[in-house]
């Protein structure tokens, strides 16, 4: 059973009784476009969502440790664009009610610590579309390393084509941005 204790958050393992946290911030119209998906407009949508999540287990509730509620997601994700095994690319998404307040960093940077001291994982790709500058800026903000722009490279599910901005960060580049940052 996975568990990561933060300082303002835990990550856990999704249960379906999270059900209503995170069908709170994937119905906020503000929340799944940012990171391509549509909001999600029934509840049962949700639930097959989560089942799928709670199935994968790729996928990790970030759990507001004030009032113990679900209030985003981070996960570790085969990167189709890299034929690495020892590559994961990292997927995040935050209620809109916590933006603004260093919590998706902390998320962020306790997931990055605990994969690189704890698993055979050597690289973390992570990538954001043009238009979500607040995902540019957590980002950049943890460290990882702007590789390039693939151009007009994912279809979202309203149609548009948009490009990705490609970061990453290897075990060696944060060992050494934490000696730097710490």
């Amino acid at each position: 059973m996975f568990y990561l204790n933060l300082n303002r958050v835990f990550l856990r393992e999704f249960m379906i009784s999270d059900l209503f946290d995170v069908y709170e911030y994937c119905s906020n119209p503000n929340v799944g476009p940012n990171a391509g998906w549509k909001e999600h407009k029934t509840i049962e949508e949700t639930r097959r969502i989560l089942i799928s999540m709670i199935n994968e287990k790729e996928n990790f509730a970030i759990v507001n440790k004030a009032n113990n509620k679900v209030i985003g997601s981070i996960g570790l994700y085969r990167d189709f664009k890299r034929e690495n095994p020892y590559c994961k690319m990292v997927g995040y998404v935050l209620n809109e009610s916590y933006w603004g307040k260093g919590i998706m960093s902390e998320v962020l940077l306790g997931l990055i610590n605990y994969v690189f001291k704890n698993t055979s994982i050597m690289l973390l790709s992570i990538y954001h579309f043009p238009f979500n500058i607040r995902s540019k800026r957590v980002i950049e903000k943890c460290g990882f390393i702007y590789e390039g722009t693939i151009r007009k490279c994912t279809t979202l599910y309203n149609g548009a084509i948009v490009d990705n901005v490609c970061y990453s960060l290897s075990k060696e580049e944060f060992n050494l941005w934490q000696d730097i940052h710490h």
